[in-house]
């Protein structure tokens, strides 16, 4: 049996990011995907235009439907809007004995929010703390720590901010910084900095979706974390790369990149 990884995580209509960027991404890298829908955005290329979470009782039962019959092997929760949602979904994680990859969603690629101010608190004392590993951008980690990270030097500063909230790992992707695209792994004893070129390709709508769900699937086949999070910035790098036009705005990453002849 392929092992099985779970989404927890927004739907992203335009197809770049959320829910469908998840699913894709462990198609290619050869797991089977399911998946928890927290909420429904109105999304394109240019923007996120609304969004309407699920009832906490409808995300409840879509979780314990899969988990209890199928089964998972890794589990990554994205979008979760509301106190409520996070709440809901940490309680759940918790009993659930597989690594989770945690990609604490708060802005849009394109600047949206996609996080209640009321539901910060939940994710620092709730979710956070079942996280395997936590995949915070520098805007996230500014929402959740108050660090602002200028430079490839406050990566530890920020990285130790974020395990204070008990994550086994975190993950400080550096993405926003000038030069090489360094994210640095840390559980705080281990490091690992992770470096690749700088693509000059504006199409990198999901990349935070993508990764967070590459790390999971590379889990469910039973790699270490720094060997999960190495295979999975390798692809990353290829998709944005690979990434292209769509619409009139920022388009996505190519999740099926290593298919192309």
């Amino acid at each position: 049996m392929k092992p099985r990884v779970l989404t927890v995580a927004g739907s992203d209509s335009g197809g770049g990011a959320g829910i469908q960027a998840d699913l894709k991404t462990m198609l290619a890298l050869g797991v089977h995907g399911m998946s928890v829908v927290t909420a429904v955005t109105a999304q394109n290329s240019l923007g996120v235009q609304g969004a309407w979470e699920l009832p906490a009782e409808a995300v409840r039962a879509q979780y314990r439907s899969v988990v209890d019959d199928i089964g998972v092997q890794a589990v990554k929760t994205g979008m979760l809007a509301s106190a409520e949602l996070v709440e809901t979904v940490a309680e759940l994680i918790g009993d659930t004995d597989v690594p989770t990859v945690v990609d604490p969603v708060g802005i849009s690629k394109h600047g949206d929010s996609l996080l209640a101010d009321s539901a910060l608190d939940a994710v620092r004392t709730k979710l956070l703390p079942v996280a395997t590993v936590a995949t915070p951008n520098l805007d996230e980690v500014t929402q959740l720590t108050g660090v602002r990270v200028d430079s490839e030097g406050r990566l530890r500063e920020a990285a130790a901010a974020v395990l204070a909230y008990g994550p086994r790992w975190v993950l400080i992707k550096g993405g926003h910084l000038p030069g090489d695209a360094v994210d640095l792994l840390t559980d705080g004893s281990e490091e690992h900095w992770l470096r690749a070129p700088r693509h000059d390709n504006r199409h990198t709508h999901g990349t935070g979706c993508t990764l967070a769900s590459a790390i999971a699937s590379q889990l469910a086949k039973g790699e270490s974390v720094p060997e999960a999070v190495t295979a999975a910035k390798a692809y990353v790098t290829g998709a944005i790369a690979a990434g292209f036009a769509l619409g009139g705005g920022i388009g996505p990453v190519d999740h099926g990149w290593r298919f192309r002849g």
